[in-house]
């Protein structure tokens, strides 16, 4: 059974949206569905930040779902006490998230400008929805009708992504490129990408939402030679060896990647999981036609935040160095600090 939780808050100080409505339809998508016995649905509203630990401890959730308002960068929109907007920061949300990883499979935020808050959930939970932009009310709620109705027919989350998209277009509202998806694939998974929902309608033509509120509120080095490491009774010196980096184009860099998964795989560590989940995002990124090198560095660095904490780290750092020597060549410049990692300098 997949266990539904859906929060929601509508501060006093923010413009009315129907989120009562947007629940209503969701209960019914799912209570109408003969595999209805397959899910549970739970809902929350007025929803304050000190709420938020406690009801995801509390319901144990598969998917967590988020309707509301959004702020960009500066976070959701929850309340405070008083029934006034309070946010909660994307990288609070993403803390918060990483307690839950092992139950939660699905975080949907149904809020505008939701994708960063989405990026940074998406380290930690597999399937993460954000919108892109502002989105008005009723896109938002189209939007969850689509994607429960493919849940209730025991669809895959990109099955459901893509129906509550269309669900947006087949009502000729412009914002069906709105919501985004952050997903990631295990290698236990067979699904097979599907391509992006497309029309031929003008995505710049006017918003039709007269009636409807959106869901956005706004709020006024390199290293060289050697060094000692010191503990609280060894001390032990640390030589750097120099290498040469190769040509980057001489870099297969998924076999490189692969090769350093493995190796950190032997690694005895309870951040398994989040070191797993940083490969997979530095794949997802190589499977774009054009990746993003950063992108790419960003997750391998996060892999190696957790596995440099792992005991034994010191005892891999020879197999690690030819593999981490090669990607760093296809990194650029601008990763050369990974060299260090394994006590290599250029």
């Amino acid at each position: 059974m997949k266990k539904i939780l859906i929060l929601s808050a509508n501060p006093k100080n923010t413009s009315h949206l129907r989120l009562d409505e947007e629940v209503r339809e969701i209960k019914n998508t799912l209570q109408l569905s003969p595999n209805r016995e397959e899910f549970q649905i739970i809902t929350e509203s007025a929803v304050r930040v000190d709420d938020l630990t406690r009801f995801l401890s509390h319901h144990q959730p598969t998917i967590v779902h988020f309707s509301g308002h959004g702020s960009g960068t500066d976070g959701l929109a929850l309340e405070d006490n008083s029934g006034h907007v309070q946010l909660v920061s994307t990288q609070a949300l993403a803390k918060l998230f990483d307690l839950f990883q092992e139950q939660v499979e699905c975080v949907l935020l149904n809020a505008c400008y939701s994708e960063s808050q989405a990026t940074a959930i998406h380290q930690y939970i597999d399937c993460v929805v954000g919108m892109n932009q502002a989105i008005g009310d009723k896109a938002a709620m189209k939007f969850s009708v689509g994607f429960y109705t493919a849940l209730a027919a025991l669809r895959n989350y990109e099955d459901c992504f893509q129906m509550g998209c269309t669900s947006i277009d087949l009502q000729g509202i412009p914002e069906y490129l709105t919501p985004a998806i952050k997903i990631r694939r295990r290698r236990y998974q067979t699904l097979q990408p599907t391509n992006p929902v497309k029309s031929d309608k003008d995505n710049n033509m006017s918003h039709d939402n007269k009636g409807w509120q959106n869901r956005s509120v706004s709020i006024g080095g390199s290293l060289t030679g050697s060094a000692i490491q010191t503990g609280d009774s060894n001390t032990a010196n640390i030589n750097f060896q120099q290498v040469s980096l190769p040509a980057p184009a001489s870099v297969n860099i998924e076999t490189e990647l692969n090769a350093l998964r493995e190796i950190l795989a032997n690694l005895e560590t309870s951040d398994r999981r989040k070191i797993d989940n940083a490969f997979e995002d530095a794949q997802e990124e190589l499977k774009k036609p054009q990746p993003d090198k950063n992108e790419v560095g960003k997750a391998l660095e996060r892999a190696f935040d957790y596995a440099k904490k792992a005991e034994g780290f010191a005892s891999a750092m020879e197999k690690l160095q030819p593999h981490l020597t090669k990607a760093t060549a296809w990194l650029g410049n601008n990763w050369h600090k990974f060299l260090s990692l394994v006590n290599l300098t250029i």
